[in-house]
């Protein structure tokens, strides 16, 4: 959530931003300035109120004490007034406070100064590219046919069960999920990240605090009787863990990683993109998770992707890195790197991962600060990241390692699945 002093000091550069953004309620930020320039005024009149209000108390205090009742009575009809009027500022301040929230929560982040202003996916900027694509036979197969040969996912089972975008892991398949969660897990620890186990649903204000409502109601699984919310990814939990908290400037950075299933209901999603392991509606995904001080958040966004990247090298797959355009950026990102392996079998590049530093816009819905060694307290930043999401780095893992004996598991991750092959 932008802070509202900001908007209202910044007014031009929040347009800017808004403009890359390519927001469709520009006219939102007048609205914002004028509501707090109305919150200002009966915030300053009820100090005011409150002041003479107080200095009334004593002066009544005072002539009570030296036996002026009449005047003290006189005195204590005025102040009575004056309740009355502070409770009508006081609904009034509480009104415009009201309105000045649910307004600025629907302007997104502001873009980085990095970040272009294109409208679509196909406008976001390549950044690198690594590796080269895997050489396939002939008769090659997409991940969902190999799933059916192997017999490691059961689709059709899955949409028995529950319905469709909830695959059945069998066997080797199974062992491959495992293996990978471990493998990124283990990666994540080895290089300062703390594995936490958090809780796979969450209330509204953890919902909030990360800026998934109320933007992203449609897209998450909603349990109406206890108001609790499926979470769509770890960040939500694992940055809530600091919702509240001030930190020591000396604690950051906190750095998290947490493995836990994912849900979202991916609403209107379909057609041929969307096949197999390409969109779920339950998932597996490794989250990585940073706290940092403000200097330090473009560093730890290149540190979080040079990270993810490493892994994919791991893994042996060809990938590419894009920033993403402003009109394809997510709502609460001040800048966004985008992870995508080519699949040879399909001919098109998946997104795996997302990294993103959300700079104070979490942080000020969380209220998550810390206080420097001067002892002045300010907001934090948070940044988060896939490393990784398992569905296509699985459906990557199976179509460019297809080999007449089976499919050959990465060598980095036989250690882990316990076999070299899946046939």
């Amino acid at each position: 959530m932008l802070q509202v002093n900001y908007i209202r000091e910044n007014r031009e550069k929040v347009l800017e931003g808004l403009s890359v953004r390519h927001f469709k309620q520009p006219e939102l930020v007048d609205e914002i300035i004028n509501i707090d320039e109305e919150r200002r005024q009966f915030q300053t009149s009820l100090d005011n109120l409150s002041a003479v209000a107080n200095a009334a108390a004593k002066q009544i205090g005072e002539l009570m004490r030296n036996g002026k009742k009449e005047e003290a009575e006189v005195l204590k009809a005025e102040t009575t007034a004056n309740k009355e009027q502070h409770k009508v500022l006081s609904d009034q301040l509480a009104n415009a406070e009201l309105k000045l929230h649910n307004l600025i929560v629907q302007l997104p982040n502001l873009p980085h100064h990095l970040v272009k202003a294109g409208s679509t996916a196909e406008e976001n900027e390549v950044v690198y590219e690594h590796g080269k694509p895997a050489e396939l036979p002939s008769n090659a197969q997409p991940h969902w046919e190999l799933t059916s040969k192997y017999d490691i996912i059961d689709f059709e089972l899955g949409t028995k069960i529950a319905g469709a975008g909830f695959p059945v892991y069998k066997g080797k398949g199974a062992r491959l999920q495992r293996a990978l969660i471990n493998f990124f897990l283990d990666h994540a620890t080895a290089i300062g990240y703390r594995e936490m186990q958090v809780p796979h649903l969450v209330n509204e204000a953890s919902g909030f605090g990360t800026g998934q409502l109320p933007d992203k109601e449609g897209q998450m699984y909603h349990v109406g009787v206890d108001n609790l919310y499926l979470i769509p990814t770890a960040e939500v939990p694992v940055t809530n863990l600091y919702r509240d908290v001030i930190l020591k400037e000396e604690e950051l950075p906190v750095k998290n990683t947490g493995y836990t299933p994912c849900f979202r209901r991916e609403a209107g999603s379909y057609g041929a993109h969307v096949r197999g392991l390409n969109r779920l509606h339950q998932f597996d995904k490794v989250e990585i998770v940073q706290i940092v001080h403000p200097d330090k958040s473009y560093e730890a966004l290149e540190d979080m992707s040079a990270y993810v990247q490493s892994l994919l090298q791991k893994l042996g797959l060809h990938y590419r890195v894009l920033r993403l355009c402003g009109g394809d950026m997510g709502f609460t990102s001040a800048m966004t790197y985008d992870m995508e392996v080519w699949s040879a079998a399909q001919q098109r590049w998946l997104e795996v991962s997302s990294v993103s530093n959300f700079e104070t816009y979490q942080s000020n819905r969380l209220k998550l600060r810390f206080k420097g060694a001067t002892g002045k307290t300010q907001l934090a930043h948070t940044l988060n990241g896939s490393a990784l999401a398992l569905p296509r780095i699985v459906a990557a893992i199976l179509e460019n390692n297809q080999t007449e004996k089976g499919i050959k598991i990465p060598e980095a991750l036989v250690k882990y699945t316990g076999f070299e092959y899946i046939d």
